[in-house]
């Protein structure tokens, strides 16, 4: 890492902060009775959004996805790529997409492949700026409703 770096880059170093995952990853667990039933929050590894469209990135070392991710995806207008490998050396072995409720099969992939797909969201993206409300404030504060849209 150097400072020439672009901004997306990690700029983190294990062996003068310590573990990334122990420092900085968020504890769910003390926030899951915040939320009703067994609904608990889910870790995305990536998101990006051009014109309104947004892209979610999961990353996977296996082909499995967990309930409450595939809920989340499933239901969301949004396309996620669901990508499975080594994230450590980026080695791509597998992909598949949901789109509009429908996980597709996952398909072999290497990096170029995931590269082309997103590329491919981009363009579609910038060419196809979704329709969207905007909130003139932030509906919640403390719990209180501040305003009905």
């Amino acid at each position: 890492m150097s400072s020439g770096d672009p901004p997306h880059v990690l700029h983190w170093d294990c062996e003068k902060q310590g573990c990334f995952n122990r420092k900085k990853r968020l504890k769910f667990h003390l926030l899951s009775d915040c939320l009703p039933d067994r609904i608990a929050f889910t870790d995305i590894d990536a998101a990006t959004e051009i014109g309104g469209n947004l892209l979610l990135l999961e990353w996977k070392d296996h082909a499995e996805i967990k309930r409450g991710q595939r809920i989340l995806f499933e239901r969301r207008p949004a396309v996620v790529l669901i990508v499975e490998g080594d994230a450590e050396e980026m080695a791509v072995t597998s992909m598949c997409t949901v789109w509009c409720g429908v996980v597709s099969a996952p398909e072999p992939a290497d990096l170029e492949r995931l590269r082309q797909e997103i590329r491919a969201w981009a363009k579609w993206a910038v060419n196809n700026p979704a329709l969207q409300k905007r909130m003139t404030s932030f509906p919640f504060f403390h719990g209180e409703l501040l305003c009905r849209n």
